[in-house]
């Protein structure tokens, strides 16, 4: 199965700590080895309206990528960021195949990544939603976007987009294990597969008083006290916890949460 990563802030904030120890899943700590992936949502720092795009992408493992070398030091700075490593099931190992996957949808950019098999969903897709690769989870990504676009005439409140992504995944669900990430910069919406003994999802959130955190994955802590304001928060969403002691929450299956400014919202 893939592995996925998501955080969601309300200042903009740098995901190298999380991305560190994620990366080395992809080829050193586990077998993602088909490729990966990360976009960060970035915008007027002033209005909070994030627009902008920055989106990686490479068929190497993690592990071994000059490119995740690269953002696991540089500290690209967004108040949402959606992260995938891939172990293929359907679908080669191409650039066009490699997750988080982008669209544009009433003027914004929208991210989308999955970890699961989807068996026999071929729904019928036209007009601007198409996949360019062959992995069911694109195919899957270009019908929610299709039938957002079909459900609302402009552009609706994150509550009730939410509404609507509970009802489009109830619907996918039970072709097989369905754990995605989306966001459009304004939020950031996780889903949790129903499938019996499947591979769920975990989130933390992380604000005042904040303090140290340890890798599962590697040999390294920090300390958030030291990098952060009494004010910040962070949410951190994943298929596995990625620290050894924090407190990580795991999703119900067949839950979608939606986290807005670091904090789970009840939309």
């Amino acid at each position: 199965m893939c592995q996925l990563l998501g955080m969601n802030c309300n200042t903009p904030t740098d995901v190298t700590f999380s991305f560190r120890g994620f990366a080395l899943r992809g080829g050193n700590t586990d077998h993602h080895t088909d490729g990966w992936g990360i976009a960060f949502f970035e915008g007027d720092a002033a209005s909070g309206d994030d627009k902008g795009l920055r989106h990686f992408v490479d068929h190497q493992p993690a592990c071994a990528s000059p490119v995740a070398e690269l953002i696991s030091r540089y500290p690209i700075k967004s108040r949402n960021v959606i992260a995938h490593i891939r172990k293929a099931t359907q679908g080669r190992v191409a650039l066009e195949n490699c997750h988080p996957f982008v669209r544009e949808l009433w003027g914004r950019y929208w991210v989308f990544a999955h970890n699961g098999d989807l068996k026999d969903f071929a729904p019928r897709l036209h007009g601007s939603f198409k996949p360019v690769g062959s992995t069911d989870s694109e195919r899957a990504f270009c019908w929610i976007m299709q039938e957002l676009a079909k459900s609302h005439a402009g552009v609706p409140s994150v509550a009730e987009l939410s509404i609507t992504l509970r009802e489009l995944a109830a619907a996918i669900a039970p072709h097989g294990t369905f754990n995605f990430l989306l966001s459009n910069g304004q939020a950031l919406w996780a889903h949790a597969s129903s499938k019996p003994d499947s591979q769920i999802l975990y989130y933390v959130q992380r604000q005042h008083p904040f303090a140290h955190a340890t890798l599962s994955d590697e040999d390294m802590s920090v300390n958030f006290a030291e990098h952060t304001r009494p004010t910040d928060r962070v949410a951190v969403v994943v298929s596995a916890p990625l620290t050894t002691n924090e407190n990580w929450l795991a999703f119900a299956p067949g839950e979608l949460k939606v986290f807005e400014r670091g904090v789970l919202t009840e939309a």
